[in-house]
């Protein structure tokens, strides 16, 4: 328990090489148009991502990919890394899958170069792996919990958000990290939700995040990549 939770704090540690920090998800145009202000829509935004928006096909993926791994079905994970590639609505939303996911599989290779059956799930990938596979079949081969993955997923992921929105807006240092507490609960009431998730109720109302991706370049100045 004790290992298997050190692995889990290491990859959601902000300092792993990923790249993670240099994405914004549509906050710098939110900001920048003034939909998101202060703490309070900060807050709004990211509670309602948790429940209506592409973020929990995310985590649903994440367990789908990690079952397969665990079945060692890898026409099963080839199937959900190319789902999830298909199902990013913006070029910029997708590179950052990819990228991340690269990112990530040249570390699983650093970590894991003697595990034969993982390389060979590596070597599988022709086309670019999505972060969320990635982090499935090194969370998947630690045999880390569904539930555990779950929440250090959304944890970093939140944690990342605020980050931005503490660099943009901006926030103080303290706002930001009572921004993090209170959304704990939010997060724990989403998870037996999305573990519930059914093949057919794999949908996301994001159109908002959409419009702000695509938006993102056409900024006069920008912090983040997308």
């Amino acid at each position: 328990m004790s290992e298997t939770l050190l692995l889990l704090l290491q990859l959601c540690n902000s300092s792993l090489p990923l790249g993670a920090y240099s994405y914004s998800e549509g906050l710098e145009t939110l900001v920048e148009k003034k939909k998101i202000i202060d703490s309070k829509t900060l807050n709004k935004w990211l509670v309602n991502e948790l429940k209506y928006g592409s973020i929990r096909i995310e985590l649903a993926i994440i367990i789908r990919a990690y079952n397969c791994y665990l079945q060692k079905d890898l026409q099963g994970l080839l199937y959900w890394n190319n789902w999830f590639s298909a199902s990013r609505e913006t070029s910029e939303l997708r590179q950052q899958s990819w990228q991340m996911g690269k990112s990530l599989l040249r570390l699983i290779r650093s970590f894991e170069s003697e595990n034969k059956f993982l390389s060979q799930v590596i070597n599988s990938f022709n086309d670019p792996c999505n972060y969320v596979i990635a982090f499935s079949i090194i969370t998947a081969n630690w045999e880390i919990k569904r539930e555990y993955l779950l929440l250090g997923y959304l944890h970093n992921w939140v944690n990342n958000l605020i980050n931005v929105g503490v660099k943009l807006i901006p926030l103080g240092q303290t706002e930001g990290q009572k921004l993090l507490l209170n959304i704990n609960q939010e997060i724990i009431k989403n998870i037996d939700v999305i573990l519930s998730l059914k093949d057919e109720e794999l949908s996301s109302c994001s159109w908002g995040l959409c419009l702000a991706s695509i938006e993102h370049e056409q900024l006069y100045t920008r912090l983040f990549r997308s």
